[in-house]
């Protein structure tokens, strides 16, 4: 018997000299958040101090610092159109190297910066694209059944909550439903709003905050209010990674070794208590 037991033990250590690999579930706290800038005209108002896309920044700042390992972050901007200015990343100094560099430009296309959000994370998430974002010209061109569901992921959409080009947000609030993306919304202005010069033209501009709850609503998420410091706090709390299962390869290496030298350990007990000596 002791033989036997030597002999599966050399078997075992052969084996593990294979380096062999299993695929195993293994569980992961983790998450896609991607950060959707309003970088319109209006977002230079200063009904925000210093103004609402430097609040909207200041807040974004503070969010990326609190972010555990395991949140990949991606940023997109919008204006009269949406781009993604950066791909989901664990770098935390890119992110916010990324922040520091919007500005506010034209008008505003709230949906279209949801789609491109939802977008990117689709890609990210190594599923075909939603939509050739450069060529939307209108509502009726979104996807009327996408495919995909990414409950891990959300978007963070900072914005003065106006719209005035395609898509409609509330039927990309539709599509982030069918995808299982909850929508956080952070609405920066004042209901009372301020006159802000946009392309040579003086309009007055205020915080569209029905709009704003609305997306956050549809979607599972939550909305929160810039100038509301213990609001902006819940924001930390609300969005906590999610426990996921992933199958990842694992070499098995270590163990099968573990197991030949343990096996070997056995075998020369039971040698000295059967026969008195260790072959």
């Amino acid at each position: 018997m002791p033989a036997i037991i030597f002999l599966l033990g050399i078997t075992i250590l052969l084996f593990s000299l294979a380096r062999p690999q299993a695929t195993v579930s293994l569980p992961k706290l983790e998450g896609t958040v991607i950060l959707t800038f309003d970088v319109s005209g209006s977002m230079s108002a200063d009904d925000a101090q210093p103004t609402r896309i430097e609040a909207a920044k200041a807040a974004a700042r503070e969010f990326v610092d609190r972010q555990p390992p395991g949140v990949v972050i991606g940023v997109v901007a919008f204006s009269d159109g949406g781009l993604m200015v950066q791909a989901p990343d664990a770098n935390r100094e890119v992110t916010l190297a990324t922040i520091d560099r919007l500005v506010p430009r034209r008008g505003t296309s709230v949906g279209n910066g949801m789609l491109v959000a939802l977008n990117t994370i689709v890609v990210d998430a190594g599923d075909p694209p939603l939509i050739n974002t450069s060529s939307l010209s209108s509502a009726e061109e979104l996807p009327p059944s996408p495919q995909g569901w990414y409950p891990s992921a959300v978007i963070v959409l900072f914005s003065d909550g106006e719209n005035n080009e395609s898509p409609d947000p509330t039927l990309v609030t539709d599509l982030a439903v069918d995808l299982g993306v909850r929508i956080y919304t952070v609405g920066v202005g004042t209901p009372e709003g301020t006159t802000v010069k946009v392309e040579g033209m003086n309009i007055h501009s205020m915080l569209d905050a029905a709009m704003l709850q609305y997306i956050a609503g549809a979607t599972g998420g939550q909305y929160y209010y810039a100038g509301d410091e213990e609001q902006l706090q819940r924001i930390y709390k609300d969005l906590e990674p999610k426990l996921s299962i992933k199958p990842e390869e694992l070499e098995l290496t270590s163990i099968f070794a573990g197991i030949g030298i343990l096996v070997f350990l056995i075998g020369g007990v039971l040698s000295l208590l059967w026969f008195g000596h260790v072959p």
